[in-house]
């Protein structure tokens, strides 16, 4: 599965800064959510999904979503 999260946060013009004050994440745990390090939490994603103005399922791309 490969998350989607910089394109999104891209398409708004934010920084990863202002991500991480909007949703309350860490912006070391974004940063290792973009880069495949770490898997985000549902919360995490709803969190973000809600900020970015998307869907939850916009942030990632799945086979089987």
């Amino acid at each position: 599965m490969e998350i989607l999260i910089w394109q999104a946060r891209d398409r708004k013009n934010l920084s990863l800064t202002e991500l991480s004050k909007l949703t309350g994440i860490a912006r070391s745990t974004l940063n290792n959510i973009e880069n495949g390090k770490y898997s985000p939490k549902l919360e995490q994603l709803e969190k973000i999904a809600k900020v970015l103005g998307c869907r939850m399922s916009d942030l990632y791309d799945s086979p089987y979503k």
